[in-house]
């Protein structure tokens, strides 16, 4: 009886992780299609990936998992740019878009 316990809470664990990852990456989308549609971007590819995940402290002091997202977007419908989005728990941290051209240079 002590296995099949074991394999249930294993499995429970496992799907509380699958589910917070799921949302945390559906907090990551909506806030880099927002941060685009502010700013006059196109998301592209419609969707955010996954790059890493820390532990961390809050403002607060207290141990908290920050993950990472990537995304891509454009200003023009030709260049390819780079943004992420830093989520403190299920909270955005911070949403970051890369360097604009202006001029054919970085601003």
């Amino acid at each position: 009886m002590t296995e099949f316990a074991t394999v249930v809470l294993a499995a429970a664990v496992l799907v509380f992780v699958w589910r917070a990852s799921v949302e945390a990456r559906a907090i990551a989308f909506a806030a880099a299609h927002d941060e685009c549609l502010g700013a006059g971007l196109q998301l592209l590819d419609g969707t955010v990936v996954f790059q890493s995940w820390r532990v961390g402290r809050d403002g607060g002091g207290r141990l908290r998992l920050f993950r990472t997202y990537l995304f891509d977007y454009s200003d023009d419908g030709a260049a390819r740019r780079h943004g992420f989005v830093i989520l403190r728990g299920q909270e955005i941290e911070i949403v970051g878009l890369g360097p604009t051209l202006v001029a054919g240079h970085a601003a």
